[in-house]
């Protein structure tokens, strides 16, 4: 955490402690979070419609389709590598092994390829720039797993 966040979080915990949040209007209650301030009035009716029958905007199911996809890859080579650990310390055939988690890598690194072809398209048909989703680094992907991040 960085000097900025532990002060603002220092003013934070003593304001509480002061009592500076207490007796605010809406205390105990849940937050109405139904409504976007944001979103056009007329858009409101028709999200509120689409949700309450289990469903989403188009490019927030996209999403959502994405990230799964993304967990599910990570998920899949993740096991891999934990195999690879096992294997290489029972002492099984280190060029086996090896060649085994090079097809997984490769299988990864061609699955990712693909999430980004999904990313740049959910990207090109978002509303706003600020639901952009990030191309992903294959490397970086691995490099974190390897690392255990």
């Amino acid at each position: 955490m960085d000097r900025l966040t532990r002060g603002i979080d220092e003013i934070i915990r003593a304001a509480m402690e002061e009592g500076a949040f207490d007796n605010l209007p809406g205390a105990g209650r849940p937050l109405n979070l139904d409504e976007n301030p944001y979103l056009d009035r007329e858009w409101q009716l028709a999200y509120h419609l689409l949700k309450e029958n289990g469903y989403a905007p188009d490019f927030i199911e996209r999403r959502q389709a994405i990230e799964q996809a993304l967990a599910a890859a990570r998920e899949r080579l993740a096991t891999t590598w934990a195999w690879r650990q096992r294997a290489l310390a029972a002492g099984e055939d280190a060029g086996l092994v090896e060649s085994q988690w090079r097809a997984a890598r490769a299988t990864f690194e061609s699955r990712v390829d693909e999430i980004n072809k999904q990313i740049k398209s959910y990207n090109l048909k978002i509303p706003n720039d600020r639901f952009a989703r990030m191309a992903l680094d294959r490397n970086a992907e691995v490099e974190r797993l390897v690392k255990g991040d």
